[in-house]
């Protein structure tokens, strides 16, 4: 998917088990965002800069969505211990990751992996992607979507 692209409806499902489907934020802005693993230093750090960030994504017309593998009872535990107002995907089978094009082949130590890359897709009301953060600086995040430049 790249800017342009219209995103699809159905996203999957949630920690809830509850499908998610962009058509239920008919109206709003989402921010779409792909991160390797729940409990993990990093993603912590991006989900509660969404957290702390989240009264002011809202205010600017956004709706948070996270995806990663994990379960979604693992995700209920993540929601839980940092009390996350927003939804998280179970990609459990990266269907997803693969159709964003996050899904990646990823290196650390010499060692090559099929992984998440960190990416958040901006989409506008109409579905449409309007911008993509390939590079998230997982503590100031909220921030970098709400200065992120309007497509022209």
């Amino acid at each position: 998917m790249k800017v342009g692209d219209k995103a699809p409806d159905l996203l999957g499902r949630d920690q809830d088990d509850k499908e998610v489907r962009l058509g239920d934020y008919k109206g709003r802005k989402v921010a779409l965002y792909f991160y390797p693993r729940d409990n993990t230093s990093g993603c912590t750090a991006e989900a509660c800069s969404l957290r702390d960030g989240y009264h002011d994504l809202r205010k600017a017309g956004y709706e948070i969505i996270g995806v990663s593998r994990d379960s979604a009872k693992s995700h209920k535990g993540f929601i839980e211990k940092n009390n996350l107002p927003f939804r998280l995907i179970a990609d459990t089978d990266s269907k997803l990751q693969k159709l964003f094009g996050v899904w990646a082949e990823k290196s650390m130590y010499g060692r090559k992996y099929m992984g998440t890359l960190r990416q958040t897709f901006l989409i506008d009301e109409n579905g449409m992607i309007e911008k993509i953060i390939e590079k998230v600086n997982t503590k100031e995040h909220a921030t970098q979507i709400l200065t992120a430049p309007e497509r022209r």
